[in-house]
């Protein structure tokens, strides 16, 4: 009888702090990316399909809650407790500037144009700063009802949304006139909001509950209560068809996107999982803790 093949993680190591953000860039020429951000406050740049260490960014004096890569993977931004957002030359490692900020800074986002920087924070303020005039002041959008806790951009740029630590929901924000257009009821804080890779789907962990979104209506579409609390959940980018979601017990579950039916576990981690996240094609996924 041939024996089921079993596939074995991959184990990244290299911080010396708990993980506590993880983003795959879109694929490039050169393959795809995987940025971690971590409390010991050096993001990590990976190759996405083998973990391999590319680099690490130094500058930062305090954790780092987020990172990301550009569209094109060529820039790295980060947010860090330390008052500031930088933004990263991907290839040198070279810091390219410094967005200093009143207060620390928990997310960051560069638009899909790559031509802006999203960040949020403790500051309850939404800043977008232009890639194109890097000393040039940012727009603020500073009605956010508490302090941000994770941000993105969606409708081709038109439209950012974000969710706060101390207040529940998801708000979205009409890019001209700066007001909240839209907000996604939750009982407790959205501790990650993902854009599905095609647009059509918001996929949101809140306390023991994933929730799916359709992000042009706005509509709950799926939701789905979890065996533990969850703190983040990614949504398989090119079928739709499964979901991942880590959390408080430790295992990376693996769930049927169409029926909320559990279809296997990863355990491994020894703390608790702060971020899960899709590979591109759907073909892996990446977990931190």
């Amino acid at each position: 009888m041939e024996k089921k093949k079993v596939a074995l993680p991959l184990v990244c190591h290299g911080h010396s702090r708990p993980v506590v953000d993880l983003f795959y860039s879109p694929i490039t020429p050169d393959g795809y990316f995987l940025i971690s951000a971590s409390k010991d406050s050096t993001p990590m740049l990976r190759n996405g399909e083998t973990g391999d260490w590319i680099g690490t960014f130094e500058g930062h004096k305090g954790a780092v809650w987020s990172s990301c890569l550009d569209t094109n993977a060529l820039r790295v931004a980060s947010a860090s407790a330390d008052f500031s957002a930088k933004l990263w030359d991907a290839l040198t490692g070279d810091e390219l500037h410094s967005f200093e900020h009143k207060h620390i800074v928990r997310a960051c986002a560069f638009s899909e144009d790559t031509h802006h920087l999203l960040t949020g924070g403790v500051e309850k303020i939404l800043r977008i700063f232009d890639l194109n005039r890097l000393d040039a002041a940012p727009r603020e959008v500073d009605n956010s009802p508490g302090s941000i806790r994770t941000v993105a951009w969606l409708h081709s740029d038109q439209t950012i949304l974000s969710s706060c630590s101390d207040t529940s929901g998801v708000r979205f924000w009409d890019l001209r006139s700066g007001k909240i257009v839209q907000t996604l009821e939750t009982k407790s804080p959205v501790t990650s909001a993902e854009v599905s890779q095609d647009g059509r789907y918001i996929t949101t962990a809140d306390g023991s509950t994933v929730k799916f979104w359709d992000s042009n209506h706005f509509e709950l579409v799926k939701s789905y209560d979890m065996p533990c609390n969850v703190e983040s959940a990614s949504l398989e980018p090119k079928h739709g068809n499964k979901f991942i979601a880590g959390g408080e017990d430790m295992w990376v579950h693996v769930f049927d996107f169409h029926t909320g039916k559990e279809l296997g576990c990863n355990k491994g981690h020894h703390g608790p999982i702060h971020c899960v996240r899709f590979a591109p094609g759907g073909e892996s996924y990446a977990s931190g803790s």
